[in-house]
């Protein structure tokens, strides 16, 4: 099945939410932008399939995800999984934080991400 990113068609919607960013989305990108992690290009909001991904790393095939509250409801954690399962077919690995983590726990945030980019621990 050929994979197509970035659908023109949800063009509008991933600029929306790259303009209504969480604070905790901005505050992990000001650390991922400019190949400033480990010298790796990082995606803000990208297309993959009928998805958009917070954070998509093309070398690594990584897709970090950012859940805020509404992650916790039944109807949303069914998404969540068939999603994932998506872009696990696609031999994406995907690694989820919650906003919490990322303004209160950073440092074990970037540790995490830099355990997976090299290998430490998938």
């Amino acid at each position: 099945m050929p994979v197509l990113y970035n659908f023109q068609y949800y063009k509008r919607l991933r600029q929306q939410l790259r303009n209504s960013a969480t604070e905790a989305e901005l505050r992990l990108w000001h650390y991922l932008r400019k190949k400033q992690f480990n010298g790796l290009k990082f995606r803000r909001q990208h297309g993959i399939g009928r998805y958009i991904i917070d954070f998509y790393c093309p070398s690594y095939r990584l897709a970090i995800e950012i859940d805020g509250g509404q992650h916790y409801e039944h109807r949303r954690q069914r998404y969540d999984l068939y999603r994932q399962r998506f872009l696990e077919s696609l031999d994406i690995t995907v690694i989820r934080f919650t906003n919490s983590e990322v303004m209160n726990e950073l440092d074990n945030v970037l540790e995490r991400l830099h355990q997976v980019v090299t290998g430490i621990a998938l």
